[in-house]
This record gives C-alpha cells, structure tokens and sequence, in this order.
C-alpha cells in the first residue's frame, strides 16, 4: 500500500490536481476541505505527509499547523504549506507556525511530487 498523504484545501480545482497527481505516483490520497476535518482526519488516518492551504474557510493554515504541532501521535508529521502567499515573511510566518516545508501555488505540475517525496521516508 503507497504512502497516503493528507490534503487539507478548500479549492476543488485545487484538489483535484494534487490528488491526480499523487494518486497517478502510487500515493493514497485523504481529502479535507476545513481545519476541522483536516485535524480529525490526521488523528485518525495518521498520514505519512499533510498538504496545507494557508487560506481555509473558518480556520486558517497558520492556527491548523499550530495545533497539529501541539497534538500527540500527530506532532512529528511533516507538514507542507501549498499557498500563494508568497509576500516577503510569509514562507518564514508558515514554517514559524509549524510546518515543514512551502510550496508556492500555483503548483508545477512537472516538480510537485518531487517536492513532496523529500519529506517521505520510503
């Protein structure tokens, strides 16, 4: 079974490119459109990898890493804002809030995977 990966994004064109383009590598893809169900999913699916939007309906990336960060079990899974804040001091703002790792939206198609497999212990 591949290595399944969380998608926490609230955009279905969005969504439906990270999840193409995971699934075509081998990868199990979990959806979560909020921070809430994103949460509850990682504490229950236990993802190898968390895709995070920064722009979230209701709760944003910032606050969802934070507390990913505080949860046990959870805590030590690579975390990978996919944003396009992409303003001086926002991929600092990102990584200060808990994630591992930035990638700029939109995605390259061509580069995304490979940037996701640098967090994957395979």
């Amino acid at each position: 079974m591949g290595k399944k990966i969380l998608v926490i994004e609230d955009n279905e064109q969005n969504m439906y490119l990270m999840h193409f383009l995971l699934e075509s590598n081998g990868y199990t893809v979990i959806e979560a459109l909020n921070g809430q169900v994103g949460i509850q999913k990682a504490i229950d699916e236990h993802p190898d990898v968390i895709l995070l939007d920064i722009q979230l309906p209701e709760m944003d990336g910032y606050q969802i890493a934070k507390i990913l960060r505080k949860t046990p079990d959870i805590d030590t899974i690579p975390i990978i804002a996919v944003t396009s804040y992409a303003m001086a001091g926002d991929r600092e703002k990102i990584l200060t809030a808990g994630a591992t790792d930035y990638i700029e939206k939109p995605i390259n198609p061509a580069t995304f995977v490979d940037e996701i497999k640098i967090h994957l212990k395979e």
